[in-house]
């Protein structure tokens, strides 16, 4: 059986930070998502790490584990809270919001 990341990249209203994100997963890039998109990658039946990027916007690292046939869902955005937003300014990890869905 087969085990799948899935990342959707989707707004919330409207986006400042809009682009194409880059899909590292276990600190190496695997796959790139556009705007409004959805990427199924497979993966292997263990411990991971997950983060997306734009360029120097970063998101905070998430660890999840896979087990058999198992589908995995996370969504990404550039939509952040005001004052987060600002920080995200001179913290670039703070850029980008990944969620499990």
């Amino acid at each position: 059986m087969s085990r799948t990341l899935k990342l959707t990249h989707k707004p919330i209203g409207a986006e400042v930070r809009r682009g194409t994100c880059d899909v590292v997963v276990d600190g190496e890039i695997v796959r790139s998502v556009e705007m409004n998109d959805t990427v199924e990658i497979p993966i292997e039946a263990r411990h991971h790490t997950l983060r997306v990027r734009n360029g120097r916007n970063l998101s905070r690292t998430l660890n999840f584990d896979t087990a058999e046939g198992q589908v995995v869902a996370f969504r990404c955005t550039g939509k952040r809270f005001s004052p987060i937003f600002l920080v995200s300014l001179v913290v670039p990890r703070l850029a980008l919001s990944l969620r499990p869905q």
